[in-house]
């Protein structure tokens, strides 16, 4: 079977997020120095002046301030020149009164969408998916969500996912389904008879069987 290569394979989650330069709404950027220290999320949207496009940035930027909580700065990106963008922007502004206060990437030569791979020609060409990359402060990618040109996100998901690899990564545990912040988290399992042991005595553990126990999280 011949073996077919791609110029721009799709990143996949444990992957560096591809860097970049590009002009956004705040400016031009080189990715690789934005937002230091900081954990991104980097989404797409097929076109401004649409729709489905405009109730998703605006929960983007109704929902800011808990992103920011977050330690994550938003950055989105469509095939659309910077005039659209600040068009759009201003239009939304005016008409709602919501405000797009993050970088928008302006992406004409579909640079960063092909890295990203953004572009899924089953879909469309020319636009990009609704997709989200949860990139974390070491610029590493954690997490991908696709969704299709007529289906927008789900803003709560995207903010439980952020906060459960947060979480995840600052007391190594492993989250549940439908995890929230307040639930009971995933203890890593034992891995040896002595761990396997001193979780049979622990009393402070929800156990449902030795290879799954919960705990609650001190905060």
């Amino acid at each position: 079977m011949e073996n077919i290569q791609f110029a721009n394979p799709m990143p996949r989650i444990g992957d560096a997020a591809p860097d970049f330069e590009a002009l956004t709404t705040k400016g031009k950027i080189r990715f690789s120095e934005f937002a230091r220290d900081k954990w991104v999320l980097l989404f797409s949207h097929p076109a401004d002046f649409t729709p489905v496009c405009t109730t998703e940035m605006s929960g983007f930027a109704t929902r800011k301030a808990e992103f920011d909580a977050l330690n994550t700065e938003l950055i989105g990106l469509s095939i659309d020149s910077i005039h659209a963008h600040l068009g759009w922007v201003q239009n939304v502004r005016e008409n709602t009164g919501v405000y797009f206060d993050f970088p928008i990437i302006a992406d004409l030569d579909m640079n960063v969408a092909k890295r990203y791979g953004m572009l899924q020609p089953n879909e469309s060409e020319t636009a990009a998916v609704r997709a989200v990359f949860f990139i974390d402060p070491k610029k590493k990618i954690r997490l991908i969500m696709y969704y299709p040109l007529n289906v927008g996100r789900n803003m709560d998901e995207i903010l439980r996912a952020l906060e459960a690899l947060q979480m995840s990564d600052k007391h190594r545990v492993a989250m549940p389904l439908d995890w929230k912040k307040g639930d009971k988290v995933i203890v890593p399992p034992p891995k040896s008879l002595d761990e396997l042991n001193a979780r049979l005595a622990d009393e402070t553990l929800e156990k449902v069987d030795w290879y799954l126990a919960k705990k609650e999280l001190v905060l």
